[in-house]
Formats: structure tokens, C-alpha cells, sequence
């Protein structure tokens, strides 16, 4: 990847892919150009800013006002090749003079935080730690530039936001009124759905090149740092499948490796409701899974109501622990993971799964779970 703007990106299975830059790398630019504007008394037609990944950007910037003691401009948010929801959204940012210290808050368009679990806390606007940490970084840079002693109030607005935010799911998450601005890289790295499942075809097929039958499978970090506690499941063992956990099951029936499948709550719920790709564009309904299965375990009508407005499946958990439920529902969900990986497998290779919570710890494994780890590793 080379660093110059516009002419960003990623070779992925040798496909050249322009990559874009995330809302947060957009507020902070805008936010550094305002500040500059003030200070300067001219605002600049672009503005450099250094990205987390450690990329210089130099962005243009847009809709350009000021006046004695605010400015305000805007800059384009770019999905690359990747492009979502907000590809193409002026991410706007006043910044006006105070006495003192950084404030952040976010205006119109940017959503407000309702519920707990989330990055920021009830209250705050949906701007996450990275973006305001990019912001801050950029208007101390800007101050010490000019020898300011003074502070900045800053206010990022998405003009279109409340409207973009329908189509994602902030409102089901409890932020309400406009988009999250988001970004820990600062860069937004297109990557095909049709490459990834290739890269995970192509790690699967490496394993079982080297005589490995049973294949150990994470959905990604949490699910590795899991196994990683397992005895004798090492990092080289594992393979990331990512959101696609049907696919990944469909290429270990053509290699004939039988699969277990280590799991945060977070992903594999999905699994239990027959859900092969966990990605929550295609479908989230974690909570509709679990209020489902604990009605099953017998959970009263309060209990399973309080279960579909939790936001987190850490939260779920809680609700069923008071009443004693936890257990039974987890081992209904496992019944209801191994149906469907089976049903997905149609008898060509044996499955097993193991759940986990970074709160809870393990939740539960398939009846099988335990055979094949112990093939997997007694190599």
C-alpha cells in the first residue's frame, strides 16, 4: 500500500484494490482544517492527516465557512472499493475558540448514545475513542503550529446521517438520531467477499495438505485467544474463517477434514438459528436466537422480554443468570449449533463446536467437541 491520497491499495489475490478512508479519519481532517481556518484566518483547500495505520492522507475539504470565532468545512468519506452505508457523506466539523482544553460533541446527523455496552458511554455521541483521539491529536498539532494556548469546542455533523443510519443497525444498538463515527485504522481496506472466502479455502487447504484431519477453526481473535487456553490447541493449528462459517464447512466436506469450530457467543448465536454467515449486514438476530431458546429452558415472559432489549450478548447472559437459566439455555443452543452445522455438512464430515464468553468463560460444547479436539491434537 502506498501513501498518497487518493492512490491507496491492497493487492488481494492479485487483485489491485483501491483502498478509502474511514468517518473518523473524515472528522479529524475536517476538525484540523476548521482549527486551522481560525487560527490562520484562511481555510486551506486540503489538509494533511496522519492515519493510525501510520498513512498520510491529504484530503479536500468542502463546504467552507467562518466567521469570527467558528469555522466549519466538511470532508468526503471515501469507502474505496469497500463501499458502505456512508461512502460518499460530508463529515462536517465546527471548531470554535474557548479558553480551554478539547471538547468533542457530536450534532446533527451524528447518533447519540442510549444503551450501555457500547464504545462510548450513555449520553455521549456515537464518536468513538480512536476518531476522538485522531481529533484531539490534530488540534494540539494545529495549536502548538501556531503557538495557541487556548482550547477548541468541536462539533462533527452528518447532514444526511439520521437518514443513512436506517440502514444500519445504530437504532437497534441503542444509538439514536444519526451515524456512529468510526474507524481504529483510520483506512478503510476493501476486501472482496469472494477473496476472503478464497484466503480461507486457501488456509483450510494448507492444513489439510499437511495431514491435519481434523481442523481447529476460530471466527477470528477472540475466538484464537480461546482455543489458545484449550490444551495442546496452539495459534499454528487454527484457522480464521471469519463470517463465514457455511462456506468454511462446504470446503471441509470437499477436503473430507472433519471441523470444530471455537466461538465467542457473539458470532456462533447466529449459528444457532441456522445463520452460516455471521456478518451483521446479512442478519443479526442474536437476541431473537437466545429469548427464543431460553423461553425454551423456561424462562418466564419478563425474562425473555428483558432478553430482547439487552444489546450485547454478555448483557443476555446476565438476564438469564439471576433466574438460573444460563446453563439450560446454552445447552439448548449447542443442540441447536450442532443440528445446523450437521444439516449444513449432510453427514460428509463430523462438526463440533465450542462456545465462549469473554465474561462467562466456556458456555458449551457439542457432544462431539471434545472427541475431535483430542484428535486434533494428538498429532
Amino acid at each position: 500500500m502506498d501513501g498518497s491520497g487518493e492512490g491507496n491499495y491492497v493487492t488481494v489475490n492479485g487483485r489491485r484494490m483501491r483502498c478509502g478512508h474511514t468517518t473518523g479519519t473524515c472528522a479529524a481532517a475536517a476538525s484540523k482544517a476548521s482549527a486551522l481556518a481560525l487560527l490562520s484566518k484562511e481555510f486551506p483547500e486540503s489538509v494533511e492527516i496522519l492515519t493510525p495505520k501510520g498513512i498520510l492522507l491529504d484530503l479536500k475539504t468542502e463546504e467552507r465557512s467562518m466567521s469570527e470565532d467558528a469555522a466549519s468545512c466538511a470532508v468526503r468519506k471515501d469507502g474505496g472499493d469497500d463501499q458502505d452505508a456512508t461512502h460518499g457523506t460530508l463529515i462536517f466539523s465546527e471548531v470554535r475558540l474557548v479558553p480551554s482544553g478539547i471538547s468533542i460533541d457530536g450534532g446533527k446527523g451524528v447518533g447519540r448514545v442510549t444503551r450501555k455496552g457500547l464504545d462510548q458511554p450513555p449520553g455521549n455521541a456515537a464518536i468513538n475513542k480512536i476518531p476522538r483521539s485522531m481529533i484531539r491529536e490534530a488540534l494540539e498539532d494545529v495549536a502548538l503550529t501556531f503557538g495557541y494556548k487556548g482550547g477548541f469546542s468541536v462539533t462533527i455533523s452528518v447532514p444526511e446521517g439520521e437518514e443513512i443510519a436506517l440502514r444500519t443497525f445504530n437504532p437497534r444498538l441503542g444509538i439514536q438520531g444519526g451515524i456512529s463515527i468510526l474507524g481504529t485504522s483510520g483506512i478503510v481496506e476493501p476486501m472482496s467477499e469472494k477473496a476472503l472466502i478464497a484466503s480461507i479455502e486457501k488456509e483450510m487447504d494448507v492444513h489439510a495438505a499437511a495431514g491435519e484431519k481434523v481442523l481447529i477453526v476460530v471466527p477470528g481473535n477472540y475466538g484464537k485467544e480461546f482455543s489458545d487456553s484449550i490444551p495442546g490447541i496452539d495459534d499454528e493449528m487454527c484457522v480464521k474463517c471469519s463470517n463465514f462459517v457455511g462456506e468454511m464447512i462446504d470446503h471441509a466436506c470437499e477436503l473430507g477434514t472433519d471441523v470444530v469450530l471455537i466461538s465467542n457467543m457473539g458470532k456462533i448465536v447466529k449459528v444457532a438459528g441456522g445463520i452460516m454467515n455471521t456478518h451483521s449486514h446479512n442478519a443479526d438476530c442474536r437476541m431473537e436466537i437466545i429469548a427464543a431458546n431460553a423461553a425454551v429452558a423456561g424462562a418466564d415472559i419478563g425474562t425473555v422480554r428483558k432478553v430482547m432489549e439487552c444489546i450485547s450478548t454478555d448483557d443476555a447472559l446476565d438476564a438469564l443468570t439471576e433466574p438460573g437459566l444460563r446453563e439450560r439455555m446454552c445447552g439448548i443452543m449447542m443442540g441447536k449449533i450442532q443440528y445446523y452445522m450437521n444439516h449444513r455438512a449432510n453427514g460428509k464430515i463430523r462438526t463440533g463446536a465450542v462456545m465462549f464468553s469473554s465474561t462467562y468463560g466456556l458456555l458449551g460444547k457439542t457432544e462431539l467437541a471434545n472427541e475431535l479436539i483430542k484428535e486434533a491434537t494428538s498429532r
